[in-house]
């Protein structure tokens, strides 16, 4: 085989799949997967996704002999597969507000049309012309959920939007075919629900006569009506089948429901506002509000209450949307400064007005020109405390804005962080904000006036203020020609810009891949720019940058720029399920066009899976990894594919991975040696899986250990010319010149070599704290490892930290010796003051007499008398009481000294007795003080 041929097979080799998963058919052939799939953690697919694929697989149309194509069939297994959509969405409750977000117009329809066939709703007949009160339970509840979504007082008020034609370009021809199939489709349904929509709402209305609880079809139910739905008629007509929906649940979501439609038909009749507040009044006293947006109930009743003249002005005055109201008739800006602060008010309601009084200023109202003007303002500084996007109107605003919006420009800043609200957060905003506004005013004298407030002398510091001080100069005596200007201020189309408004909110906020794409092909049929600029926080690796925006097509490299930055945002989170759903989009979106990325996102989504394995060991799920991740984890670490970008974290990751499930045949046997001379990550994983599988070993595997430590030391090695400076902290290895400890115990520390070549060049501080990083993971995998505790203990030792290696040593006695039951073995406490120190062998009587002598001594050594068992040390505390003229600590000394069972006459066994006595009390006393 040649070189290239055998590269292409490694490349070929190395390249993963796509990780399964669970298709639609398997729950076909086994049904009773379908219940143990929904109730898993994090099903994939999700229940919504389950319930588009049943769908589309039972309205597939099918094809005669003729080969002429025929509706879908009425077979067994399209009607399993139908009630298998239904058994989902009876797993989801029935959740409108769910399946709405989750499914198209025209799924949500075909599943509810589903419902009324299996409720036995009588087809043909007009749902208006049927008495709900004389119907089987799940079968009125049926008729409920259609007509409630039917009448759109949900999917109606939704849609009633403008929307702009989308403008399709040659490059996407096929994709926006289906689009604007499904479009057509949808619109066919709302013309059929609108038509209907009066019926609908006198369905609802004659359900609030209702007093009975109603019932909702369960998987259960469904399942009976599979096995037979001749004998299980009986029993889901009955008042005990189904899920229970309370008649007071059930009236609180209609009338927040016909509230919603009486208050969008307003607008065409401004007497039916009256009705919808009389709805959303009954709301106020309902015993269940669990089933409405109660933010959003609070907004329509404020509304109704103003467009109906029935609020009280003294009272909308003291909630932020009535004193917006009060804004409206009287121009009063406090309301919006006020909200600066406290942010009651979302900010697109905010804009929304600012474009409802720009609309008005378009049509020909001058007198709102200056209204416009600041509320601009106000608005803008209220983007800058929240670190978003200034908006294309308040530039026009700085290009020539006059003395006095700059004077209520920085009256407004002064009030939107006053004294009480001056975060150090909000701080730097507004001085962020201020430096823009200095930079973006051509007027010098204007400039000037805001380097001159005092808000500009206070936020800035003093070098910011120094550049910009030295750029206004140098502006004075220079005119900029190059400056493009932008369109007038009143040349913003208002409609436009709240309908990309719109779409970008929900670009920001949608996870699924379909949805993402269609609002991208939504928002460049109205404006071409790029959208992946939306959201600040979307990021993609540097690594990737140039590859993703060296796509020529606008909307496709809008669309993997943004499903890739979503993907990793849901890594970051650990929404692994989200995440794969990005990825496998972005992936099948690039297999198409680009074989480099398409080996990128095949690389992300392996990283993707590593993390989810390391995420769930974290969570105690030790189940090891299957097969075909760690050959693909392999396959990458062997890939050679040139000119592709790799990030390095993937690398160090896949190797982390390896060395976690111990697959050290591999790192130390089979990687090719090529690998480990080109890749220094599979080099150090190679040498610490080399170290760890020849332990315990001969003298021979010190060689390995220490060709790690050698690479250890490299890595924790710094030069000359950056060494750091002394700041009054020394060695870990050098800051003990005494007889105490001078290095850290550790486990298997005798395979390291003794002695550093050259200890200068060690960056010793990052040393501490990786090793005390490393032992504390350790230690949080496996709490009660002595000799972990004693190396956490000894480098809390040696940098002086003693309460904390108190506290380590102490926990280290207590797990080798049954909480001091037993004796600590001798090996355990090699340092301590005073007491500790008749634990060695041979008492450390000089370390004792020093720390006895120590006058600030913080270990309440007096206290701890009754626990010395050794003369020597009782006699030279009795002494230095006396030198200090301390007599009644001398009498407690003398008092320890006359206890029998220490006098030196007494046998061995009774000295040995009566330290192993005064040992565990002690050691029992000192670990109640630190645990």
């Amino acid at each position: 085989m040649s070189a290239e041929a055998a590269d292409r097979e490694a490349v070929s080799g190395s390249r993963p799949c796509t990780p399964p998963q669970a298709s639609w058919f398997e729950f076909l052939l086994d049904p009773s997967l379908l219940e143990q799939h929904l109730q898993g953690p994090h099903p994939d697919p999700s229940p919504v996704q389950l319930i588009v694929q049943f769908l589309e697989q039972a309205s597939k149309p099918s094809v005669n002999e003729q080969n002429q194509v025929q509706p879908p069939a009425d077979n067994r297994r399209n009607r399993t597969l139908k009630l298998m959509a239904l058994k989902v969405a009876a797993h989801l409750t029935w959740d409108l507000k769910v399946l709405e977000k989750g499914l198209t117009i025209p799924v949500l329809n075909m599943l509810l049309n589903e419902l009324l066939c299996a409720s036995r709703v009588p087809p043909g007949v007009k749902h208006v012309d049927l008495d709900l009160s004389t119907l089987p339970p799940t079968t009125a509840m049926a008729m409920l959920i259609y007509n409630r979504w039917s009448v759109a007082i949900r999917t109606i008020v939704l849609s009633s939007f403008p929307e702009k034609q989308t403008k399709p370009g040659p490059h996407q021809l096929n994709m926006m075919s289906l689009v604007q199939q499904e479009k057509e489709l949808t619109e066919n349904i709302l013309s059929v629900l609108r038509e209907q929509a009066t019926d609908s709402i006198m369905v609802l209305e004659g359900a609030l006569n209702i007093k009975k609880d109603f019932y909702v079809h369960t998987l259960r139910t469904l399942d009976l009506l599979a096995a037979d739905p001749s004998t299980a008629n009986g029993e889901t007509e009955s008042s005990t089948a189904g899920l229970r929906i309370s008649a007071d649940h059930l009236h609180c979501q209609v009338h927040y429901d016909l509230g919603g439609i009486y208050f969008q038909q307003g607008c065409s009749d401004p007497s039916v506002y009256e009705k919808a507040r009389e709805h959303f009044r009954k709301l106020d006293s309902s015993p269940s509000l669990c089933c409405v947006d109660e933010q959003r109930l609070a907004g329509y009743w404020s509304a109704c209450k103003t467009l109906t003249g029935a609020s009280d002005p003294s009272e909308s005055q003291h909630t932020p949307y009535g004193q917006i109201s009060c804004f409206m008739r009287n121009h009063d800006y406090g309301a919006f400064i006020r909200d600066n602060v406290t942010f009651s008010l979302p900010n697109s309601f905010r804009h929304s007005i600012e474009l409802e009084l720009l609309h008005k200023l378009q049509q020909g109202d001058r007198a709102l020109e200056e209204v416009c003007h600041k509320l601009c303002v106000c608005n803008a500084v209220r983007d800058a405390l929240e670190g978003g996007v200034l908006s294309v109107s308040f530039h026009q605003l700085l290009l020539k804005p006059s003395q006095n919006t700059i004077s209520f420009l920085l009256e407004v800043c002064t009030r939107s962080v006053d004294k009480e609200h001056r975060s150090e957060t909000n701080k730097r905003k507004m001085a962020l904000f201020i430096k823009t506004v200095c930079n973006r005013l051509e007027d010098v004298s204007l400039a000037f006036m805001v380097s001159s407030h005092k808000l500009f002398m206070e936020l800035l510091q003093d070098e910011e203020k120094k550049i910009l001080m030295e750029q206004m100069r140098k502006s004075s005596a220079t005119v900029n020609l190059s400056a493009k200007p932008l369109p007038s201020f009143y040349d913003i189309p208002a409609s436009a810009s709240v309908n990309i408004s719109q779409l970008e909110q929900q670009l920001i906020l949608s996870l699924d891949p379909r949805h993402i794409q269609q609002i991208l092909i939504e928002l460049h049929g109205m404006a071409e720019r790029p959208f992946w600029r939306v959201n600040s926080k979307w990021e993609v690796p540097v690594d990737y940058v140039n590859v993703i925006l060296a796509i020529k097509d606008n909307l496709t490299r809008d669309l993997v720029y943004i499903l890739m930055a979503k993907g990793l945002h849901c890594i970051s989170i650990k929404d692994f399920a989200h995440a794969r759903q990005l990825f496998t989009a972005c992936l099948e979106l690039v297999t198409e066009f680009s074989p480099k990325l398409r080996q990128v996102m095949l690389n992300e989504l392996l990283l993707m899976e590593v993390r989810g394995h390391e995420a769930g060991a974290a969570e105690g799920n030790m189940e090891r990894p299957p097969p075909d991740l760690v050959s693909r984890v392999r396959g990458y670490l062997e890939m050679r594919i040139h000119d592709l970008p790799l990030r390095q974290i993937v690398g160090e990751e896949c190797v982390v991975f390896m060395l976690n499930w111990r697959e050290n045949e591999y790192l130390t046997l089979q990687v090719p040696q090529s690998l480990v001379n080109n890749n220094p990550y599979i080099k150090l994983g190679q040498l610490i899986a080399s170290t760890c599988k020849e332990l315990p070993g001969p003298k021979e595997s010190r060689r390995t250990a220490k060709e790690l430590w050698e690479v250890v030391v490299q890595i924790c090695s710094v030069s000359s010319q950056h060494k750091r400076s002394s700041d009054g902290r020394v060695s870990l290895l050098k800051q003990r010149e005494s007889s105490m400890v001078n290095e850290v115990t550790a486990e298997h520390i005798s395979i390291w070599p003794s002695a550093l070549a050259n200890l200068q060049s060690v960056d010793v501080e990052a040393v501490v704290v990786t090793l005390k990083e490393l032992v504390n993971y350790a230690l949080s995998l496996n709490p009660n490892n002595q000799l972990w505790l004693c190396t956490q203990a000894d480098i809390y030792f040696v940098t002086n930290q003693y309460s904390a290696a108190m506290h380590y040593y102490l926990q280290a006695g207590t797990v080798c010796s049954d909480y001091f039951t037993k004796p600590v073995p001798p090996d355990v406490y090699n340092d301590q003051v005073a007491v500790l120190c008749q634990f060695l062998r041979e008492v450390d009587y000089m370390t004792a007499f020093k720390a006895l002598q120590e006058q600030n001594s913080h270990d309440s050594m007096d206290s701890f008398y009754d626990y010395i068992w050794d003369v020597t040390i009782l006699e030279y505390l009795t002494y230095i009481h006396h030198k200090r003229g301390e007599g009644d600590k001398r009498q407690v000394a003398i008092k320890a000294i006359g206890q029998t069972e220490l006098n030196s006459s007494n046998p061995e066994e009774v000295l040995q007795l009566a330290a192993q006595k005064r040992k565990k009390k002690f050691l029992q006393a000192l670990a109640k003080l630190y645990f």
